[in-house]
């Protein structure tokens, strides 16, 4: 369970060349990172630099001890109604606390070598909840996206879209048009340019026109009064038992989501730099990125597959890509984190929109709908009830059926084969 790095180093297998590939693709993909990161903070219901601050310790520890040669950490939108949900009941103090005991969790699973067991969670229940954790995210940014003027806006989907209804009187016309303008930008921007990400093009030019046509619409800095470009010292809130008891439950959904997010994103890796991670030091790893981003008020991470992709594609093959990451955003943060107030709020949802579009696994889902039926159940099963309650309870029921309908199946052709039996036997 030794760390890619301490590897790789280990075994000499880097040489200056490839260091250098690695520091120009890290600070590729910390550009990606930036704004994706103050996106999902805020879509999270967290102040924009919190994002920043887990992409940063928990980006740099996921890659220091992490078990992928390639594997880029940080938030990513799969945990964005997990956060928020937490963050409504419990506070950002409950939020910090049911992070570390995520991490802890994680680390548990990861010693007891339990990383292995992930690839027997079906497909069909991975493209299910990835799916359906991409309508609930594209639902949370309708509020920003059409401009809705709402104080609080509840965690549940369901709840959320009765909300925005019974507020659409507060649309503000601006508000679309910016982030419509800012989604057809980052559709068709890579025809462009493939090398500058769409998402930093589309924040940069819509903020520009934002400020000098002095464009009445939400910004960072009028629903973020205070924003932060220093690192905070690691603090840990007042813990007691009471308090911890009702969070063991989103505890163990962070760490469920976190370790099959991150395999995840090590297995496509694997299959794109032809190499084998390690799954036990992985999860360690990803446990230990969550405990340092808590400590310093950030929130949940795990391997996140989009930037991860992104990093090999501009020639990253060691972890050293995935420190440079973290160290690049840790330089913006401290220098250009003033100039955030002035991003407009519909250009963090338009960001989202395409990310949860992206996200959604829907060739696949169209594709699936010829597999057994059972499957195909145990698939939208999933799938609606990620978006109507939540992912422990989709998983939890859909491995339940998974497992009854596989022994139906067993049992009907040990019946078959009985009838077979008896049959030659008369004969």
């Amino acid at each position: 369970m030794s760390p890619k790095l301490f590897k790789m180093l280990s075994q000499k297998d880097l040489d200056k060349q490839q260091i250098k590939k690695d520091i120009v693709s890290g600070i590729i993909v910390a550009i990606i990172a930036l704004p994706l990161s103050i996106a999902l903070a805020i879509s999270s219901g967290v102040s924009p630099e919190k994002g920043l601050i887990t992409a940063i310790f928990a980006g740099f520890v996921i890659s220091l001890l992490g078990g992928s040669k390639v594997q880029i950490g940080g938030p990513t939108g799969a945990f964005v109604v997990i956060v928020y949900g937490i963050v409504q009941q419990h506070g950002i103090d409950g939020l910090i606390i049911a992070t570390i005991m995520a991490g802890i969790i994680l680390i548990i699973m990861g010693v007891l070598r339990l990383g292995d067991l992930i690839k027997y969670v079906p497909k069909t229940i991975t493209v299910g909840f990835t799916s359906g954790i991409a309508v609930t995210l594209l639902i949370t940014q309708f509020k920003d996206f059409f401009g809705l003027q709402i104080q609080n806006v509840p965690a549940e989907a369901l709840e959320k879209l009765e909300c925005y209804i019974e507020n659409i009187n507060t649309f503000d016309i601006m508000a679309f048009i910016v982030g419509l303008a800012c989604i057809i930008l980052m559709i068709y921007w890579p025809k462009v340019n493939k090398n500058i990400p769409g998402s930093l093009i589309a924040l940069i030019v819509a903020t520009a026109v934002v400020k000098i046509f002095s464009i009445n619409i939400d910004t960072i800095g009028s629903v973020y009064s205070n924003i932060s470009s220093s690192i905070p010292a690691p603090s840990i809130p007042k813990v007691d038992i009471k308090s911890i008891i009702p969070l063991i439950q989103p505890a163990i959904t962070i760490a469920i989501l976190a370790a099959i997010e991150s395999l995840l994103s090590c297995v496509v890796s694997d299959n794109m730099i032809d190499d084998t991670h390690d799954s036990n030091a992985e999860l360690i790893a990803q446990g230990a990125g969550n405990i340092a981003s808590a400590l310093f008020g950030g929130i949940p991470a795990t391997g996140a597959i989009a930037r991860t992709a992104a990093n090999v594609r501009s020639g990253g093959r060691s972890p050293i890509s995935g420190i440079v990451h973290a160290v690049t955003l840790l330089l913006i943060m401290v220098i250009l984190m003033p100039l955030a107030k002035l991003i407009p709020m519909t250009v963090l949802s338009a960001i989202l929109i395409i990310v949860s579009y992206n996200m959604g696994e829907w060739k696949e889902m169209k594709e699936m709908l010829h597999l057994p039926k059972k499957d195909v159940i145990v698939l939208y099963t999933t799938f609606i009830l990620t978006i109507v309650f939540d992912l422990v309870l989709a998983i939890g029921v859909g491995m339940a059926m998974h497992i009854v309908f596989n022994i139906i199946s067993k049992s009907n052709k040990a019946d078959d084969i009985d009838q077979n039996e008896n049959l030659e036997k008369a004969i």
